[in-house]
């Protein structure tokens, strides 16, 4: 290894390290946070609207975002964002221990924190390419997903602990250090830069044009637009049920009962950073398509499935263990296939494009698993029925059990998409058919240059 990459690995890592604090302070707030607007207003639908603000003014910020992160300093990028971030928290500190706090605060907090995370996620994702050796990308991927589950496992159990112990304005003090702590990080590191995307190839025609290009590049290579409709499908059964409903249903079927929850969420976090750490050490298949479809029907299947079906502590948490363990192989393979497709000096919009694509349909998931739960299936299964009599059997009865048999739809029609992923040549070829980008771009601040 030389000298260069053994300075390119150093920058990662620095980064990683940064990020994994980082992500530790905002689990914990966004845990704490959900806890609380729950026992604020005992519906479903507050913690579909919390999901639907976090995710539109991603989305609509996306094409903006994509184009600065192709023009300006990826690290000043990462260094603002955090302390954007570290300043809602601020605001939120201010609102509780003045008696203020809302929860259309908690709407607001969301959209202007997903308005930051359109430049962060996608300057972060474009500058591994620039930091890691090609054939490492899927366990650099790997390893941010451990830091997003480790910060799932520990985040819950502090959380709860910090709110038995006192309250949302410790926890808030707690994530504004890790914001700190984070900036410091990135403060000491440089980034390399494309000299092409800062100077020859810039359009000048404006932000139409740019996304125009990075959308075409998408339209004309078939396999990336396929996998981007298969992950698109993913992200809307998992908005629906798994990130809309799942602490709603534990928090019914317990009789509100925070530690059960805590507990489930540590599982969730479990299953990743095992998934994440087993993926970094064997750095994932060599067809890694296969290992993104593999790993899509099997979460659905098995841990949906266990969702829907489980009415203690105990199934919930295996199916939290069994659904998670194989989002890092989801996550890191997809992403290392447009790291290995798409040339550095257009990462930044098309990874753009790609996640306000990824994502467009889940503040409808959140919207209607929110809406779907109070209104039509949490009611079908409050008295007897065709229906009731049917599905109870399977999913219980009682609180709880309408999210139950959403699940169980999510667990069907999420393993039908890894099928229709599997059944598609476009998908199933997509690393034969497209040839990786040729790495032949000049650096700017290139980082062996100390």
């Amino acid at each position: 290894m030389n000298n260069s990459t053994t300075k390119k690995l150093s920058v990662f890592y620095t980064i990683w390290i940064g990020q994994l604090v980082s992500l530790f302070g905002t689990a914990m707030t966004r845990f704490a946070v959900i806890v609380w607007a729950y026992q604020q207003t005992n519906t479903v639908m507050t913690l579909g609207w919390l999901g639907f603000f976090g995710y539109v003014p991603y989305i609509l910020t996306s094409p903006i975002a994509g184009v600065l992160i192709d023009r300006w300093d990826r690290r000043k990028i990462l260094i603002i964002t955090d302390g954007l971030a570290g300043f809602i928290t601020i605001f939120m500190l201010i609102q509780f221990l003045t008696g203020n706090l809302a929860i259309w605060h908690l709407f607001l907090a969301e959209g202007l924190t997903s308005v930051l995370e359109a430049f962060q996620i996608p300057a972060f994702n474009a500058s591994i390419t620039l930091l890691v050796n090609k054939k490492d990308y899927t366990r650099a991927n790997s390893l941010f997903s451990i830091a997003n589950d480790a910060a799932k496992i520990f985040a819950p159990i502090f959380g709860g602990l910090l709110l038995s112990m006192s309250n949302l304005s410790t926890i808030f003090a707690v994530d504004i250090v890790t914001f700190l702590i984070a900036m410091l990080t990135l403060l000491f590191i440089r980034i390399p830069q494309l000299k092409s995307r800062q100077l020859s190839h810039l359009s000048i025609s404006g932000w139409w044009n740019e996304n125009s290009e990075a959308a075409r590049f998408i339209k004309d290579r078939k396999g990336l637009l396929a996998i981007l409709l298969v992950y698109l499908n993913i992200n809307f059964f998992a908005a629906l049920t798994y990130f809309c409903i799942l602490p709603a249903l534990i928090l019914a079927r317990t009789g509100g009962d925070q530690f059960a929850l805590g507990t489930v969420q540590g599982f969730l976090g479990i299953g990743g950073l095992i998934g994440g750490i087993i993926l970094a050490i064997w750095g994932g298949p060599k067809k890694k398509v296969y290992g993104f479809l593999f790993a899509t029907g099997a979460s659905f299947l098995f841990g949906d499935f266990l969702f829907a079906t489980g009415q203690n502590i105990i199934i919930w948490s295996i199916g939290a263990f069994v659904s998670t363990i194989f989002i890092p192989l989801i996550n890191s393979n997809s992403l290392a296939i447009w790291q290995l497709k798409v040339p550095p000096d257009m990462q930044g919009r098309v990874f753009a494009l790609r996640s306000m694509g990824q994502t467009a349909v889940m503040p409808i998931g959140f919207l209607l698993g929110g809406w779907l739960a109070d209104n039509v299936f949490e009611p079908l299964f409050k008295q007897p029925s065709p229906f009731f009599n049917w599905f109870s059997p399977i999913v219980g009865s009682g609180p709880g059990a309408g999210m139950g048999f959403m699940f169980l739809i999510t667990c069907l029609f999420g393993f039908l998409t890894a099928i229709v992923g599997f059944a598609s040549s476009a998908v199933r070829n997509i690393e034969s058919d497209l040839p990786d980008f040729d790495f032949s771009e000049p650096i700017v601040n290139p980082i062996s240059s100390d």
